[in-house]
């Protein structure tokens, strides 16, 4: 059996990062089993559709590395790969089990499903349509479907026993056949229901392993009831628990959370973003952290996904991204900085501009930082908090270490990297003092911060005049 897995999202906008990380599971573990990687776009529900989203998930895709074998831009014959272009398909399918007896034609209107959803509110009771057009004589109809009345079908669902879910996470899983709706596989518009459309494509698409959030647990067992009822065999599932915001919520698009471009645009890398997702529910045997694709391929153990929600910590992404950036050759980290840096740099040297981001590589979480990490190199004068004040005035050698610093400053007269760290060492044997007491409060008074790039490097980027203005 070669392994097939498939990652079918809605086009509704920009891909969230629980989103991607099922894209990245199931790519994973096609690419484990030397198997095949599909993308299938669910656009049953047209209201919700955004322009352009499905270039977006392409886009989104391309730039994680993920490499799409089949889908609407590759067609290996299981086409097509978007679910509204399949509506002969669902629609043959549908009736195929309405002959088998297992679904049935629904011509209730709005008003009458209010009505029974009213009547169970005020039982305080969840609504389960009570399946009473599955009682119709097959007079009544043809009669409704020979005057044209409005129809859905629906799944005749079995009302007492059990359905059995096995899942590679959660082992076997029974679910109460009676709490289980006779759910809609057809809407009266000819588009079929996510879950019907799953159910087909993925027998139709031959799809061996379906990875999915487990919030959708409870309905795989229609999924199962409908795989019985066309006698087909049932794909192995892994159902992942969900991604949870900062908030411990549940992430989201609609709640504003941070989609994949947005991170992008923001200046966090393609390969630490999917390194670090991938460690949201899933953990390696050994202790290592920093993978390549390859390796996450290679160390991927789809038994060892987690039962347990995880969070997602922005502070462990920029850890990961921080460690990304570090590795960056300098070139390639030039290049990719300065569509970041938005700095008025028209009266700075090139040498200049690249010597101010390089000494910033190893101190930066995301691109957009830059520009806050490098504020004071364009600002005549600077405010120190609290804390910077506070460091200043616990100890009287800072006030000597300053006094020093800038008459050792002013009798620079070949402004470099070696004058400056001269003059540094001068006042460390002058004054005798060392460590923070020497560092810290030349780079406050000097750069404004109280922790940061090489000292020297600093101190010769800021310039020799507006380092002396500082000093007094």
């Amino acid at each position: 059996m070669k392994v097939r897995t498939r990652y079918a999202p809605s086009p509704t906008g920009f891909m969230h990062i629980g989103n991607l990380r099922t894209a990245i599971f199931e790519y994973l573990l096609a690419r484990k089993y030397d198997g095949s990687f599909i993308l299938r776009i669910e656009d049953t529900d047209q209201e919700r559709q955004v322009e352009g989203a499905i270039d977006f998930i392409y886009k989104t895709l391309e730039l994680c590395n993920i490499t799409i074998d089949e889908g609407p831009n590759n067609d290996k014959g299981y086409g097509p790969y978007i679910q509204s272009e399949r509506k002969d398909i669902y629609k043959k399918y549908a009736e195929e089990l309405v002959e088998k007896g297992k679904a049935y034609y629904c011509f209730c209107s709005e008003e009458e499903l209010n009505a029974m959803r009213e009547r169970a509110n005020a039982r305080h009771k969840p609504f389960l349509y009570d399946g009473r057009c599955s009682r119709l004589s097959k007079e009544k109809i043809a009669e409704n479907l020979a005057n044209g009345v409005p129809y859905v079908i629906r799944q005749k669902m079995p009302k007492t026993g059990v359905t059995i879910v096995d899942d590679i996470i959660y082992g076997k899983i029974k679910i109460d056949n009676s709490i289980l709706d006779d759910q809609i596989l057809l809407k009266s518009d000819g588009f079929p229901t996510y879950n019907f459309a799953n159910v087909i494509d993925d027998h139709l698409m031959e799809i061996t392993h379906v990875i999915r959030g487990k919030e959708y647990l409870d309905q795989t067992a229609k999924y199962n009831l409908l795989y019985e009822a066309f006698g087909w065999e049932k794909p192995i599932y892994a159902h992942v628990a969900m991604v949870l915001g900062e908030d411990g919520n549940k992430l989201s698009k609609r709640n504003g959370d941070a989609s994949f471009m947005d991170l992008y645009n923001s200046g966090y890398l393609p390969e630490a973003i999917v390194n670090y997702l991938s460690l949201l529910g899933w953990s390696p045997t050994n202790n290592q952290e920093l993978f390549t694709m390859d390796e996450l391929i290679h160390n991927f153990d789809e038994h060892r996904i987690s039962k347990s929600s995880s969070q997602y910590d922005v502070k462990k992404l920029r850890w990961f991204n921080a460690q990304y950036i570090k590795k960056m050759e300098e070139d390639k980290y030039l290049a990719w900085i300065k569509k970041y840096f938005t700095r008025d740099v028209s009266n700075k040297s090139s040498e200049w501009v690249d010597k101010l981001l390089l000494i910033y590589k190893d101190h930066l979480n995301y691109g957009e930082e830059i520009n806050e990490l490098t504020a004071n190199f364009f600002i005549d004068s600077i405010t120190l908090d609290a804390e910077e004040k506070e460091f200043l005035d616990s100890d009287p050698v800072t006030k000597d270490v300053i006094a020093t610093f800038r008459k050792e400053v002013d009798s620079i007269t070949d402004w470099n990297i070696d004058a400056i760290n001269n003059a540094i060492n001068n006042i460390k044997n002058t004054l005798g003092v060392k460590g923070k007491l020497l560092y810290m409060p030349i780079r406050i008074k000097a750069s404004g911060f109280m922790h940061g790039p090489e000292l020297a490097d600093t101190i010769y980027l800021i310039g020799k005049d507006t380092v002396l203005e500082r000093l007094k």
